[in-house]
């Protein structure tokens, strides 16, 4: 099964921290998961989500950005994830934590378990 992965990638501790947890998913589990920023075209999003079994998008906080400019493109996540509802607190240009990208990753990981 593959997962395509849209994050919101921003400046903010917790953008920031959807870019993280992305790449250690990437690392971890080779060949499993694709990832695109959602600062990308719309064309370019729709030709790298393709033929992926599943798409979960990444928010850093309420504000939604990777969701809303997959709204915005008629694509519809089959999961989303926000990072402050996992707990994680918003700090401006606040350091990411090791522990805060583990619960990202952790959510992400379930959501994969519970498709298998």
């Amino acid at each position: 099964m593959t997962f395509a992965l849209v994050t919101c990638s921003g400046v903010s501790n917790t953008g920031r921290l959807t870019t993280q947890a992305a790449q250690v998913l990437l690392q971890r589990k080779t060949g499993q998961y694709i990832w695109m920023h959602a600062r990308q075209s719309t064309a370019s999003l729709q030709l790298e989500i393709g033929d992926a079994d599943e798409l979960i998008v990444v928010d850093g906080c309420g504000d939604c950005c990777a969701k809303k400019k997959l709204s915005s493109s008629r694509i519809a996540p089959d999961h989303h994830i926000i990072a402050t509802e996992l707990g994680v607190e918003k700090k401006g240009m606040g350091d990411v934590q090791y522990d805060e990208i583990e619960k990202v990753v952790r959510a992400i990981l379930d959501i994969g378990r519970h498709q298998k």
